[in-house]
């Protein structure tokens, strides 16, 4: 029997590199803006736009502009219904877990009831590594290729457990995931448990639980031996554009972690933000740089790089 090969639209960066790594790069004709990996996938067709300008908006503008949309109920994001009829997807791949991080499924779905025939349409809401996995596997049937799914999984299954085989006898220093920095957000869903995988005990995120507005004062008291800065969808440099806030606040200088010089900025877009395969090798740099004792190879610049301690240069020590 001759197996049809159906047509998507990924509009979910993780979802994207899911389907590549599966082998299925060939049959994906549309994808989101935002999908940016593998290379392979800036090619395709972007489906999506943001009504945002995150290159030339502060962290601050940013929140408060998705902020007023939210709260007036427009759309963050716009999707090209003559495109996406154009390509003729015969399934269409979407999210449900978060407003702000990719095109919201409801959205999806009106649009997609417009097309005819009418796609497929598959909505991801993985919450912890083990939904991650699920997600593979829910792709892979949906796409008719659910052999395909064993071997990915199978391979990301033997590295968490190596990693926490590794880590299980190590001390966990606490970690706090910043996934944003003005206002400070503290990073939620399946990074906890990534903390707990890499060695360390996330000083406020909550397993499962979505990720959370804080304020500096409880940041300052939650007193992490270890920082990670992540904000959603930024790459290191872009981190860094911005990373003088950090300075600027009392109650985060004063953390254990700033004046141990253990404050790391990663980056979160390709390793930590999003739900996808990238995530286990996000776990095992996260491992690096909580536990350098027990895993010394270095990690690359472009992944993360340590916060210069500004304010030991102006002290003059």
């Amino acid at each position: 029997m001759v197996r049809t090969e159906i047509r998507i639209c990924s509009l979910l960066p993780s979802a994207t590199e899911m389907l590549f790594a599966l082998g299925l790069g060939d049959q994906v004709v549309g994808v989101s803006h935002e999908c940016d990996f593998p290379e392979d996938a800036l090619s395709k067709r972007k489906i999506t736009t943001t009504l945002l300008d995150p290159e030339r908006l502060s962290s601050l503008e940013i929140d408060q502009t998705v902020t007023n949309s939210l709260e007036r109920g427009l759309p963050i994001y716009a999707i090209d219904s003559a495109l996406l009829r154009e390509v003729r997807p015969d399934l269409i791949v979407t999210q449900d877990l978060c407003l702000v991080c990719a095109v919201e499924g409801s959205q999806v779905r009106r649009v997609a009831s417009r097309l005819e025939p009418g796609p497929r349409v598959v909505s991801l809401q993985p919450n912890s590594v083990s939904d991650v996995l699920a997600s593979i596997r829910l792709l892979a049937e949906a796409a008719g290729v659910p052999e395909r799914a064993a071997a990915l999984i199978a391979d990301l299954e033997t590295r968490t457990e190596r990693l926490r085989s590794a880590t299980a006898p190590l001390d966990r220093p606490g970690v706090l995931c910043l996934e944003w920095l003005d206002p400070p957000w503290i990073a939620g869903h399946w990074m906890p448990e990534v903390v707990e995988l890499a060695g360390g005990r996330d000083a406020l995120g909550q397993r499962r639980a979505p990720s959370w507005r804080t304020t500096w004062a409880e940041l300052g008291e939650s007193r992490p031996d270890v920082v990670i800065v992540m904000p959603c969808g930024f790459e290191v440099e872009r981190t860094f554009s911005e990373i003088r806030i950090l300075d600027s606040v009392p109650e985060f200088v004063g953390l254990p972690a700033y004046e141990a010089d253990r404050v790391y900025i990663v980056n979160g877009s390709a390793y930590f933000n999003r739900a996808g395969p990238r995530l286990i090798e996000g776990a095992e740099i996260l491992a690096a740089l909580v536990h350098p004792e027990a895993f010394p190879q270095p990690v690359a610049r472009v992944a993360a790089r340590k916060l210069e301690l500004r304010h030991r240069v102006r002290g003059g020590g």
